[in-house]
């Protein structure tokens, strides 16, 4: 399993009808593209959609928070980074970031996901060899900085008097 550290995509392009009425890529289409670069790590992991088909078990997103910093247009071309941040028997933690070929940042993505047995649907420790790859992977993305954007929060920041109470 080849671990480049962090992992990054393939070029994938823009698409006519990813287009918004505003003239850029339409804030869904982020999270398309975000799911792209994903799978790409996931069949690295063996736990892509052979893996759901052949294994019953599949990986489901249980959170996300992603911060769209510059827009896409028509045509773009851009590639996913994937760093693992954290894993445990069951979940992964990642963060991903959109780069337009040209290298500057379009977008950012956390997430959590979730190992899920497909017959409950619930829940399910990954089995001994998936595990395997994913603590492999986690190593390999050990040495690599915390992203400055992992663990924002969403909230509005007040200056002066933070007890305002706007529900008067």
């Amino acid at each position: 399993m080849p671990l480049s550290s962090p992992f990054v995509s393939g070029t994938m392009e823009i698409e006519k009808n990813w287009i918004d009425y505003n003239g850029h890529l339409n804030m869904a289409y982020y999270n398309v593209l975000f799911d792209r670069g994903a799978e790409e790590v996931l069949d690295l992991l063996g736990i892509g959609s052979a893996y759901a088909a052949e294994r019953r078990h599949t990986i489901y997103t249980s959170e996300i928070h992603v911060c769209y910093v510059r827009e896409l247009h028509l045509g773009s071309q851009v590639k996913v980074s994937f760093q693992l941040l954290d894993s445990d028997e069951k979940r992964l933690h990642a963060y991903q970031e959109i780069r337009h070929v040209d290298g500057w940042l379009a977008a950012t993505s956390e997430s959590m996901s979730l190992h899920v047995n497909m017959e409950g649907p619930r829940v399910a420790p990954f089995p001994e060899d998936v595990a395997a790859k994913v603590a492999a992977f986690q190593e390999a993305h050990r040495h690599l900085p915390r992203p400055e954007r992992a663990g924002r929060t969403i909230g509005i920041r007040r200056r002066g008097n933070a007890d305002i109470n706007l529900k008067k």
